[in-house]
């Protein structure tokens, strides 16, 4: 029965803690675009002539499987 007047003020302080967390994240706009990074990984840049930051390397310059 003792434990009971430890847990219950610190079960109310860790809702209390998780509920301020959850509503600095709302409120500093973690949640605002669910969908976008999901779209911008499937986006793929297949422009002709597109390298990456590596010098020299151009993604479209490598053979498929098959083409050896």
């Amino acid at each position: 029965m003792e434990s009971l007047y430890l847990l219950i003020p610190l079960s109310v302080v860790a809702a209390f803690a998780a509920g301020w967390v959850l509503w600095r994240a709302v409120d500093g706009g973690q949640f605002d675009d669910l969908e976008g990074p999901a779209h911008r990984i499937l986006m793929d840049d297949d422009r002709p002539g597109f390298t990456t930051t590596h010098e020299g390397f151009d993604p479209h310059q490598i053979a498929a499987p098959g083409d050896r």
